[in-house]
């Protein structure tokens, strides 16, 4: 079999950065090594960095290329699904799970509800015709305010794909929306409604969602833990919404709003992650903690592109030379300590016998340019 061997690179292990060589095929990672090769088929990566590929465990980034635009649906679904993978690979990522919404918060109105069913088969037709660039797994976020929600998710409860589950709650005057006034300013600003139809919802949402919030997170939690599937629950702001994921078999914060909840995450043994735009971009967009901040305070495992796949990296290098946190635990966060989080013991490191997901990458002042990418030993960009 053939191997691929890469030297004179900047190895990203756990807790430092080597010069060396790493050897790897279509079985695994064969050995890393300090040094020079000067084998005739070692690739001389001329310096630059090479990692562990990055496992992201929430983007709904394949949403968008299946609505390209507002009321837009586009036709084909392996198409849509082939492009987002594209963009996956292009941001140096390795295993994504595609995370897909299931549960309206706008009822029948909600285009994610449609496309729900397709994504999955999209992703399955593409899996089975071996058709992608990177490694597949589903993530369903449940809106537990919508009225179908279980109707919705039950087809596929036993679809193995599903690797991750999260339990949503947008009720506005909620978690992520609890101030009203930034819940106002995204909706009117997306173009998706006027003020009129914005508080009509608001006033909607606000008298239905408590109620099937309360009905449906006991049944989606049975649904999906009873199978060992693993849950997230979103946007915890305060204490009281740690607790009732913890009493859940929940394992992962997932945007946690403020640093209460992040703090009280952490005592209690879940594993936070934060949007890699947030750092980017240097706060939320919707009136939550600082992404950075919990990262310079010890509160932050792990980071999502959430609808910006290029941000991972580029938040790695921001938390790196502007916040102080070192190289290797930056990557940590987009590798082996999200791939941990979620279960799978087979990638997330530069170590001999482990999954062959490698990302090639350099520097151009604070731009990270992704100049190669393997997934299990293949070549995927």
């Amino acid at each position: 079999m053939t191997r691929t061997i890469l030297t004179n690179a900047k190895l990203v292990l756990e807790d430092e950065v080597v010069t060396g060589t790493l050897t790897f095929d279509h079985d695994g990672i064969v050995a890393v090594d300090t040094g020079l090769s000067h084998l005739p088929t070692a690739i001389n990566v001329e310096g630059d960095y090479v990692t562990p590929g990055i496992v992201e465990m929430h983007t709904d980034n394949m949403e968008k290329h299946f609505v390209p635009r507002p009321g837009v649906f586009w036709p084909n679904g392996l198409a849509a699904a082939l492009a987002h993978d594209a963009q996956m690979a292009a941001a140096g990522v390795t295993t994504v799970y595609d995370s897909i919404c299931a549960g309206s918060v706008f009822g029948q109105k909600d285009y994610r509800r449609e496309i729900f069913p397709q994504v999955i088969r999209a992703i399955e037709e593409g899996i089975h015709a071996n058709a992608f660039r990177i490694d597949h797994k589903v993530h369903i976020r449940c809106e537990l305010t919508g009225d179908e929600l279980v109707d919705d998710v039950s087809p596929f409860a036993d679809n193995p794909l599903v690797c991750l589950v999260s339990l949503m709650d947008h009720t506005p005057g909620k978690r992520q929306w609890r101030n009203l006034d930034h819940l106002k300013r995204y909706n009117i600003g997306s173009g998706e409604k006027t003020e009129s139809q914005h508080d009509e919802d608001v006033a909607i949402r606000m008298d239905v969602g408590p109620k099937n919030m309360e009905r449906n997170w006991p049944l989606i939690v049975e649904m999906f833990g009873s199978r060992g599937v693993p849950l997230a629950t979103h946007d915890d702001t305060t204490e009281d919404d740690v607790d009732a994921g913890v009493r859940s078999g929940a394992v992962i914060s997932e945007f946690p709003t403020t640093v209460v909840a992040a703090r009280e995450a952490k005592r209690r043994g879940l594993a936070t992650i934060a949007g890699a735009p947030n750092v980017v971009r240097g706060g939320s967009h919707s009136g939550g903690v600082a992404a950075a901040e919990l990262a310079t305070l010890g509160l932050l495992d792990g980071l999502s592109s959430d609808y910006v796949p290029a941000s991972l990296l580029q938040a790695v290098l921001k938390l790196n030379t502007n916040h102080g946190i070192a190289f290797p635990d930056a990557m940590a966060m987009v590798t082996w300590k999200v791939a941990d989080m979620v279960g799978l013991k087979d990638r997330g490191h530069l170590k001999q016998g482990l999954r062959a997901d490698i990302l090639r990458f350099r520097v151009a002042g604070a731009t990270p340019i992704v100049r190669g990418l393997w997934s299990n030993g293949r070549v995927a960009f």
